[in-house]
């Protein structure tokens, strides 16, 4: 055990049957509010017009939203987008007008009902339609994703262990889904990247996971699966713990200065590196074990006669 000498000693899988049910429990609580609220999707996905607007000093949003509202606009969703000057106002597509005759109507209303004269930085439309597609083809990116990680891993490694890495990868984006649905954060295509950047780096944890257990099936004798599958873990602890605290440094910093645009993509990396890291330790190997993976599975079988071949 001399190799193992400076390695911690964390009992990871003598204590999976908690993890299990505190996984069970997000999920369930991602779930029950998915199918209850629901996500708040942006207008890449519903379709709509976005105008932002610049004014000199702070501006009350309820004042923003009562002009709207008595002009018309009732559905119309009003925000501030980084500092209290600037505003966000999301309406839903209108039959009758114009993309440019709403801009300018929204525009002549606001300049009406304040005593500032806001001005317009940029407009943006997003045919219902062409949020369908979006939303299908979204949909579509994450299942192609998946069944390719599916077939790679199973090739790599061994078919349990592929059922583990999508498990652990289905777990991550259920989670990461279900917090932006308790929180009500737009779900946008940004976000949706974020979602795909997010398997990406579970994935990348749960094959370095992997990998270890492999070679210490072949070097490690007399030890249970469950045994290699610990010293694997603590092996990759120290490489999977800087991995994340250099990646969460730069998504921080991304969340906290980068402003309102990219708020919501920093988030859901953030929190795909929390769970991805969390996957990767015992979930994917969880469902490994659980599935009966062995040694005898990773190492293929000796050739009959190979002793007396090397025998000059």
């Amino acid at each position: 055990m001399q190799i193992f000498k400076q390695v911690p000693e964390f009992d990871f899988m003598g204590r999976r049957k908690f993890a299990v049910i505190f996984s069970l429990i997000l999920i369930i609580a991602s779930i029950a509010s998915l199918a209850t609220r629901g996500l708040e999707l942006g207008i890449d996905f519903t379709g709509g017009i976005l105008i932002e607007m610049g004014y000199d000093s702070p501006v009350d949003l309820n004042q923003v939203r009562s002009a709207l509202k008595e002009n018309g606009f009732e559905d119309a969703i009003v925000q501030h987008f980084g500092t209290s000057k600037d505003v966000l106002v999301r309406l839903a597509p209108r039959d009758e007008m114009s993309n440019a005759e709403v801009s300018g109507h929204v525009m002549d209303v606001l300049q009406e009902s304040s005593t500032q004269s806001p001005e317009m930085r940029r407009v943006e439309y997003v045919g219902p339609q062409v949020g369908k597609e979006l939303t299908e083809d979204g949909a579509l990116a994450m299942l192609f994703a998946l069944a390719g990680i599916l077939i790679y891993v199973a090739l790599r490694f061994e078919y349990r262990f592929a059922l583990g890495s999508v498990a652990a990868l289905l777990h991550d984006v259920v989670i990461t889904l279900g917090i932006f649905s308790v929180l009500g954060i737009e779900f946008n295509l940004t976000v949706l990247a974020a979602i795909l950047a997010v398997i990406g780096y579970s994935l990348n944890d749960t094959i370095v996971v992997f990998d270890r257990v492999r070679e210490n099936f072949r070097i490690v004798r007399n030890r249970t699966t469950e045994q290699v599958t610990n010293i694997s873990l603590n092996q990759t602890l120290s490489r999977t713990i800087m991995t994340s605290m250099t990646t969460l440094l730069v998504l921080l910093a991304l969340f906290f200065v980068g402003g309102e645009l990219i708020n919501a993509f920093a988030l859901a990396l953030i929190i795909g590196v929390f769970v991805g890291t969390y996957s990767s330790i015992y979930v994917a190997s969880t469902m490994a074990l659980a599935l009966g993976v062995s040694k005898e599975d990773l190492i293929p079988p000796e050739r009959e006669g190979a002793e007396v071949d090397d025998t000059p």
